[in-house]
């Protein structure tokens, strides 16, 4: 495990818990707009946070926090994930994993293990263009085993789309919609421009909110919950 970075205290990474967030570094996606340069880029990843320190933070947090969200770069690209998450289960404290889906079968054994009580797996795009917004070739049919096994779980989850203007055009996000016909939760992410992977995104539009709106009230048809966020 390469800890890139832990957040103490969040009221908003695990949905109806205050959690503390852990962010892994390295990710096999180059999203240009992602907001976590300093964990995809080498070259801007920082010394890494010592295991340890981790550890002896969640051990004086028990009672305190309600779990832990596990994120990155891309966490389900450490072997070590599935100890890493039953350890902290072991502590009493809640474990959420976001995930880019790419790797199926470490999401089988976590599911399978249950170490893990609330996913959210990112939706880049339609899967015809996924490779065009990750900058990477990515298998479509793990994006898609992914998604397969999210939902065919008992445990939470929802799925989410950052909706960049530039690079989703409202039928692409209906069709992501379409993706995941059937599922429980649907988060629409508003693109807010920062520091990105490719410096350009820092001046890129976003969906105004009624935009959001009108796309929240289409999507409704397919997912139980299409949420805002």
């Amino acid at each position: 495990m390469i800890i890139g970075g832990l957040q103490k205290v969040s009221l908003v990474d695990y949905p109806g818990h205050i959690s503390a967030t852990l962010f892994l570094q390295g990710c096999n996606f180059r999203c240009p707009f992602c907001h976590n340069p300093e964990l995809v880029n080498p070259e801007l990843f920082q010394r890494p946070l010592p295991e340890e320190e981790l550890w002896t933070f969640l051990r004086n947090r028990v009672g305190k926090l309600d779990g832990v969200a596990i994120t990155g770069g891309e966490p389900t690209m450490h072997k070590d994930l599935p100890d890493i998450m039953r350890r902290i289960k072991g502590m009493g404290l809640l474990v959420k994993l976001d995930t880019n889906g790419s790797h199926p079968d470490m999401l089988e054994q976590i599911i399978g293990l249950r170490c893990v009580d609330y996913i959210a797996m990112d939706l880049k795009a339609p899967l015809e263009r996924y490779a065009e917004l990750t900058g990477v070739r990515v298998d479509s049919a793990a994006i898609q085993r992914s998604i397969r096994l999210i939902m065919g779980s008992s445990i939470a989850y929802e799925f989410r789309t950052t909706v960049v203007r530039s690079l989703l055009a409202p039928d692409e996000i209906l069709a992501i919609g379409r993706m995941i016909a059937g599922g429980r939760r649907y988060a629409l992410q508003r693109f807010v421009p920062s520091k990105h992977v490719e410096a350009g995104f820092k001046e890129a539009a976003t969906y105004t909110i009624q935009e959001l709106e009108s796309l929240r009230d289409a999507l409704q048809k397919n997912v139980e919950e299409c949420i805002i966020r």
